[in-house]
């Protein structure tokens, strides 16, 4: 489905159905280089399970139109006008830079946003150097990097939740389209934003922290580090599952997802 924001088109999932908008509103948000379809395991399901799901590319990402952004708060100045094209409030589920989105937006568009679910996050996220100098030169190497660290252990030896789809290969397929520049422009985004600590202190909505306990991109000790600095946090350990936890061990994203939503929707 295509969306105008800013007179750029966009390119949306929503799992298969029309947005009501008598349902409530979950807005999937994607990390660095990637694109909305990596929330294909859960799209289509909070579709049929009584929300209005958005699993939408972000400008230049994707099918979405561009120009690429080149910091969080443009980012989520950018979904702050998405998410009122189509009738806020929203719950907002981020992974990985998306997840510092949602932060943003959670303290920064305060009436916008009715809870956060934190996926791949910390409370800090710092790019290793040698993964932002391949980013950088454009070179092959950072797509493989991040591949090999956003799948845990057994993701690596075949273990996948859809069967005939390679996770790693998958990763690097996607990432490999993304336009020049797009990742060093995304993992510098990432890298430059050290305001996490001083924007919890202004949320006052639900916030649940998925971490993957095979995570390399963003460790587990980052997201209890995040998870005990939050106010109104749950963090849910999802084991086994690497940095992109959604599809590693979606079962169990699902879960997390229903349970925080359902709570949500009643605080």
């Amino acid at each position: 489905m295509r969306l105008t924001v800013r007179g750029a088109g966009v390119q949306i999932a929503t799992g298969g159905r029309s947005l009501d908008r008598d349902e409530p509103l979950v807005v999937l948000i994607h990390g660095a280089a990637l694109d909305g379809s990596v929330w294909f395991q859960q799209t289509r399901f909070l579709a049929f399970h009584g929300y209005r799901a958005v699993a939408a590319d972000l400008p230049g990402h994707g099918h979405s139109e561009g120009p690429h952004l080149g910091s969080i708060s443009e980012m989520t100045d950018w979904l702050a006008q998405l998410v009122d094209s189509l009738g806020s409030p929203a719950h907002l589920v981020g992974h990985s830079m998306g997840a510092l989105i949602a932060i943003d937006a959670a303290a920064r568009h305060q009436q916008m946003v009715r809870s956060i679910v934190l996926l791949g996050a910390g409370l800090s996220m710092p790019v290793h150097p040698e993964l932002q100098a391949a980013a950088d030169a454009d070179d092959d190497l950072a797509d493989q990097l991040i591949a090999a660290w956003s799948h845990g252990p057994r993701q690596h030896i075949g273990d996948n939740p859809t069967p005939g789809l390679w996770m790693l290969g998958e990763t690097v397929s996607m990432l490999h389209q993304a336009p020049d520049g797009v990742l060093a422009t995304d993992l510098a985004a990432c890298n430059a934003f050290h305001d996490v600590g001083a924007l919890l202190g202004e949320i006052t909505c639900p916030i649940t922290i998925v971490a993957g306990s095979e995570d390399r991109m963003t460790p587990l000790r980052n997201a209890q580090a995040l998870a005990e600095a939050a106010p109104h946090s749950t963090l849910k350990v999802v084991d086994g599952a690497g940095h992109l936890s959604m599809q590693g061990r979606p079962d169990v994203v699902r879960a997390a997802l229903l349970q925080h939503l359902a709570a949500a929707e009643h605080a």
